[in-house]
């Protein structure tokens, strides 16, 4: 199962089944035969729901991002595509409609710009964070919060793969 991208930015993500193993003491204390599972199959959810912010989040949106095109080469950043990406994101992070479209017809080098934002969400949070505070003092403003800048990206890069 793919993982799934919400317009609001959460994601759907597939949960594996925990593998329990059956035991001797088990059968004997539930009272069921040895042959039937702990549990009964559809008891645990197949999927989840992570919120921007949420432990997992970062991680689960490079994987989406990496499953809208699974031929990308490895992410490489450039000092040019960082920059764009750090203009892009201030500007749709600090908007009040948050129109990633009208931002990215304005970049000069989109698979750069692409490219340096891949390469900040693989680094997981802390790299999140690093960017964020980066594109505070480059941009000007507060930094955006992890959650907030994560969202931010995600929506840049669901526009750029359009």
């Amino acid at each position: 199962m793919d993982i799934v991208r919400n317009p609001d930015g959460t994601l759907v993500v597939p949960v594996q089944e925990e593998r329990h193993r059956a035991t001797d003491d088990s059968a004997e204390t539930s009272g069921g035969d040895a042959d039937k599972p702990a549990t009964q199959p559809g008891e645990t959810p197949t999927t989840r729901l992570l919120h921007p912010g949420e432990g997992g989040y970062d991680e689960a949106l490079a994987e989406w991002d990496l499953q809208q095109n699974p031929e990308r080469e490895p992410v490489v950043s450039t000092a040019g595509g960082r920059r764009e990406a750090m203009a892009i994101v201030h500007a749709v992070g600090s908007s009040s409609d948050h129109s990633a479209a009208a931002a990215v017809k304005s970049l000069q080098d989109p698979a750069a710009a692409g490219e340096a934002l891949r390469h900040v969400l693989v680094g997981g949070v802390p790299s999140v964070e690093d960017f964020a505070a980066e594109v505070a003092e480059a941009e000007g403003g507060d930094p955006l919060a992890a959650h907030q800048m994560t969202k931010v990206i995600g929506e840049v890069l669901a526009e750029l793969d359009r």
